[in-house]
């Protein structure tokens, strides 16, 4: 088994672990929660297959799902986020990273930064929508949306930050 294999598998074990024990808990405010669970998709390879990714990340979704108590909101979410990963990664990132590229903050700054923001505030739009579902207090969602995708990303940078050495750019 491969080195990437195994660190996405430990990767998609301690985010559960650590998205179901102590993120769920954190509210700040009552606003914003952190939602980490998306690093998992953010940190796979780029020529990682989709029907891998797609099925990964219901797996995720309904993981968490089964240990919160939510009916599926969860994994709605980040099936939806995985299937539009591929077409996101063309936008931001070159047709000339290899197939082996893993998105990091160091490899590539300013497209990283960008689709990690556009992947957050996605996944938080489909889950905050799905959980309230409805339209009727709209700017209070809205306001969640933001507030829970602005703690979700300083966590998303900090923890690729410690993932990677700036120097070298391997991993830590």
């Amino acid at each position: 088994m491969k080195v990437s294999m195994i660190f996405e598998i430990v990767l998609f074990v301690v985010l559960i672990a650590f998205q179901t024990t102590i993120f769920s808990q954190i509210s700040v405010f009552g606003v914003a929660t952190p939602i980490l669970y998306v690093y998992f998709l953010i940190k796979l390879p780029m020529g990682r297959n989709v029907f891998y990714v797609i099925t990964s990340g219901f797996l995720m979704g309904l993981i968490i799902d089964i240990f919160l108590n939510t009916p599926g909101m969860n994994a709605a979410a980040t099936t939806i986020i995985a299937a539009l990963r591929k077409p996101l990664l063309n936008v931001f990132f070159s047709r000339d990273d290899y197939e082996e590229f893993v998105p990091s903050i160091y490899s590539s700054t300013k497209s990283f930064i960008r689709f990690v923001i556009v992947i957050t505030i996605m996944h938080q739009t489909l889950l905050f929508f799905i959980e309230s579902f409805t339209f009727f207090n709209l700017s209070y969602t809205i306001f969640r949306i933001f507030a829970s995708s602005a703690l979700t990303l300083v966590l998303i940078f900090a923890l690729d930050g410690l993932m990677y050495r700036k120097s070298s750019g391997i991993q830590a």
